[in-house]
């Protein structure tokens, strides 16, 4: 029997990759070049599944191509704003994602980005790169104390609440959350938290406001001008959701003018291209989308692909299916 044929528009951890060339009549990107639309229709024609990521446009435009091989999208990552979901399920295709093995990685960068934000980290380094540090002074870059103080997050899923946990139990942090449904009662006591019937609530109460809700229409431009003038001018925000979720000029004016202290940002606007302000800023600390980069994550992320295509091949209902 002829194996299924599979495209994956981006390189994957070898461990993963090897994989797919054994059980599948696999074509990989070696050039790790981005797929244009054009790269992706014809994917769609000549595959039986093809495996995406999260930058990959997979648009209206690109799913209704004519003539198309494809039955199933397995994407690479939690997020799948970038597939049109339900112009994918009016040309019966089936989508899954990745979800469960990023949380506690995502998280981890979400307190980096706290810590480096709040303690000046980047200026830091900088200073010592530049080769300007000349000793120790009393008033050398003196950022904010962050045991104790008041974490908002938006969004209250699974990586908000791994990065609950971390800030709760390591830094003493009290917990403050704005989510549209009501999560387990035993997790908001063990955390201690507190919902905010309202982002507006939420928003003049906390030391660090960190985002983790989904991108896309509902919630671009969630944090924009009018929010960040709510947020305290000593307050830090936090996003590692998605870059749309933050009007990105209004961040900008709102770290120019000292409506808050400063931001960490894992995650942009119409990333790989981040607006040119962000640079000449000092009070922003910038991650190139590192939420998930660890090895295991990225290697699990992998396999929990793999187990959706394999799952679809065999004529059963894939775990992760989102369309």
């Amino acid at each position: 029997m002829n194996k299924p044929k599979v495209i994956v528009t981006r390189r994957w951890p070898a461990e993963v990759e090897a994989q797919l060339q054994a059980l599948y009549d696999v074509q990989l990107n070696e050039s790790d070049i981005p797929f244009t639309a054009d790269q992706l229709k014809l994917a769609l024609q000549t595959a039986d599944a093809v495996l995406p990521t999260v930058t990959d446009a997979l648009t209206a435009d690109v799913l209704n191509v004519a003539d198309k091989r494809a039955k199933i999208i397995g994407n690479f990552g939690v997020g799948y704003n970038n597939i049109d979901v339900a112009a994918a399920k009016a040309q019966g295709l089936v989508v899954t994602n990745t979800p469960h093995v990023l949380t506690d990685c995502t998280a981890d960068i979400a307190m980096l980005l706290l810590l480096m934000s709040a303690r000046r980290a980047p200026e830091g380094e900088r200073l010592i790169l530049d080769r300007q540090w000349t000793g120790w002074k009393p008033t050398q870059l003196i950022g904010q104390k962050v045991t104790g103080k008041t974490l908002g997050l938006i969004g209250f899923g699974r990586i908000a609440q791994a990065m609950a946990r971390k800030a709760h139990h390591g830094f003493g942090m009290k917990i403050l959350f704005f989510a549209p449904s009501q999560p387990a009662h035993a997790i908001v006591d063990e955390l201690q938290a507190t919902r905010c019937a309202t982002v507006e609530e939420l928003l003049p109460l906390a030391d660090f406001v960190s985002l983790h809700c989904p991108g896309g229409a509902e919630t671009r431009h969630l944090i924009n001008e009018q929010r960040l003038k709510l947020m305290r001018p000593t307050a830090h925000l936090i996003n590692t959701a998605r870059g749309d979720v933050v009007d990105s000029k209004a961040l900008i004016k709102a770290l120019q003018a000292g409506w808050i202290k400063g931001a960490g940002l894992d995650v942009f606007e119409g990333e790989p291209n981040i607006d040119p302000d962000f640079l000449s800023l000092d009070n922003v600390a910038l991650l190139p989308h590192l939420g998930s980069a660890t090895e295991e994550t990225r290697v699990a992320m992998g396999n929990r692909v793999l187990a959706n295509i394999a799952a679809f091949f065999a004529g059963l209902e894939p775990e992760d299916r989102v369309a």
